[in-house]
């Protein structure tokens, strides 16, 4: 077994009202118990299945797609390149083949591979945060499709982007082959510079869902 020496929680936090997307309702907490009148804490929260950091599954775009709690669980986890895009990749700019090639050889059958962005700390309810984020082309999405990844992750709000025709292209290349997306992670810097790392992103196992959230963590 591996002997990992250092872990980073790579999840954005969920609370009343943090960032989701656009037009969902918002999420809400709501506190059911509290120790000063109940002698104990219990919480209920309101929350989309795609806010906060979360898997997609290929029912989230298919009909007939297999949903979040049919999928393997050992999908779930794997060695991650980490595609730095940090000072490349600007608002509302799409990820293309040319920024993949530094990383054909390192991206492999298998693979799982994760975006860096920069946007992750950005996150707030900012037009830049909310609608603006770079995202994932279409035509990327096919190449890694062929290179026969496992799961794709991003530090923006969607892998695809807000604008009109920039949402689905990459969303239906990826989940009609299988391949699971991560979407609102967080990778430091520090991890990112590494270039590396073995992913667990395990989803919660909710019934018939097309998402769950997930905690998503690296281990060098």
């Amino acid at each position: 077994m591996a002997q990992f020496t250092k872990f980073y929680d790579l999840s954005q936090p969920v609370y009343d009202h943090c960032p989701g997307w656009p037009t969902y309702e918002p999420t809400l907490v709501k506190y059911e118990a509290s120790y000063d009148k109940d002698c104990f804490n219990a919480e209920q929260i309101r929350l989309n299945s795609h806010t906060g950091t979360h898997l997609d599954a290929p029912f989230h775009f298919y009909p007939d797609g297999t949903t979040i709690d049919r999928l393997d669980v050992s999908l779930f986890q794997g060695d991650a390149v980490i595609v730095d895009l940090r000072g490349i990749i600007h608002a509302k700019e799409g990820i293309e083949v040319s920024h993949l090639e530094p990383y054909k050889d390192r991206i492999q059958q298998g693979s799982i591979v994760l975006f860096a962005t920069g946007w992750g700390p950005k996150r707030s309810m900012e037009q830049e945060y909310m609608y603006d984020w770079p995202y994932l082309t279409g035509s990327a999405a096919e190449w890694l499709k062929a290179k026969g990844i496992k799961g794709v992750g991003i530090d923006t709000m969607s892998m695809g982007g807000w604008y009109e025709g920039t949402g689905r292209p990459c969303h239906e290349a990826l989940l009609s082959a299988g391949i699971w997306i991560l979407e609102e992670i967080n990778i430091p810097d520090e991890l990112t510079e590494r270039g590396n790392c073995y992913l667990m992103a395990f989803p919660i196992r909710l019934q018939g869902f097309s998402g769950a959230p997930a905690r998503a963590v690296a281990a060098v």
